[in-house]
């Protein structure tokens, strides 16, 4: 028989018409009852949903509108929510880090049929880098891939001096990662996932990370779990058992320079760029910081009435940036 959560998210999923959430559960269910023994009844609820895939293929053609998804009452004061239309090719990344994101993407597109055989997609990912190396950008990349919504925790509200609150705001949040399934992002996780006993260490802080560890491990939502980070030395031990993959963003490479200033100066004319010479000069800045130079050396050629930037306007914007980033 169905759980209780695998009822309330097949209503669900029926009240909204996201038939490809239904599916899913309904699939979820009868590997459920594979599992206990149950193969007629297994084989018959995969049977119906076959048939009902069939009955609809008409209407497939037809796109219909996707609801935004707005969090409401206290949530609404805890998650952000967007819609990112990025693909893949937007981003310019390391090859391994790039197949892991695929695998991703492949594993969430095959959802039903991952379910129906009792196995689960990688969903808890942990994101870990230096800043500006795309993990922010990565979790909006996978949410436009799958044309899911994009949710975004805030940390702020969600961490309040009170003993006890702000586990039961996180409660709240785990209570939407199962309900509306989604791409929901814990950005600068180490404010809440530090090793427990460090010097500047709170009690509140402790009761919330152990409160995460349980929520994490309960949670067999369809939603993807992502945990993105700058540090993470400081990081508890316990949390990196808890996440299907650790995904590892390092500075851009040499081919990986240059391919970025040549994606973000494509949309201005240029004269005569010395590429090599301008991949030396970005080498330790990241995406971020090659996007911020490039984009200001095309503002001040657009201030000066300048119809082309050349190669010593974005060499003076890159060495302002790497003068920043030693501060």
């Amino acid at each position: 028989m169905a759980s209780a959560e695998q009822l309330k998210a097949l209503l669900k999923s029926h009240i909204d018409g996201d038939d490809a959430h239904f599916y899913a559960v309904a699939m979820q269910v009868a590997a459920r009852e594979a599992k206990l023994g149950h193969g007629k009844i297994a084989h018959e609820l995969r049977a119906l949903i076959d048939e009902a895939k069939i009955l609809k293929q008409p209407l497939a053609n037809v796109r219909k509108a996707v609801p935004i998804a707005q969090p409401r009452g206290e949530l609404s004061s805890l998650l952000s929510v967007s819609y990112p239309k990025l693909r893949l090719s937007d981003m310019i990344l390391d090859e391994g880090v790039r197949d892991r994101l695929v695998r991703i993407i492949k594993e969430h597109r095959q959802i039903a049929k991952i379910r129906s055989y009792g196995l689960a997609p990688r969903k808890k990912l942990l994101l870990v880098g230096p800043p500006g190396t795309g993990k922010t950008m990565s979790a909006a990349v996978l949410a436009g891939e799958l044309g899911l919504p994009l949710f975004v925790v805030r940390l702020d509200s969600l961490i309040t001096k009170f003993m006890g609150e702000t586990a039961a705001k996180l409660r709240l949040i785990f209570e939407a990662i199962s309900q509306s399934r989604g791409v929901y992002l814990f950005d600068e996780f180490d404010s809440i996932g530090s090793q427990r006993g460090l010097s500047n260490d709170v009690g509140e802080i402790r009761r919330v990370l152990n409160s995460f560890l349980q929520l994490i491990e309960q949670d067999d939502s369809d939603s993807l779990l992502l945990a993105a980070t700058n540090h993470p030395e400081i990081l508890d031990y316990a949390l990196f058992r808890r996440f299907d993959d650790v995904v590892e963003y390092g500075l851009p490479q040499q081919e990986q320079l240059v391919s970025a200033l040549q994606a973000k100066l494509s949309v201005f004319q240029k004269s005569k760029i010395d590429w090599q010479k301008l991949a030396d000069s970005a080498s330790g800045l990241s995406y971020a910081d090659i996007t911020r130079a490039c984009e200001d050396a095309i503002k001040e050629a657009v201030i000066h009435d300048r119809e082309k930037v050349v190669t010593c306007d974005i060499l003076k914007n890159l060495t302002e940036r790497k003068a920043i980033r030693s501060k």
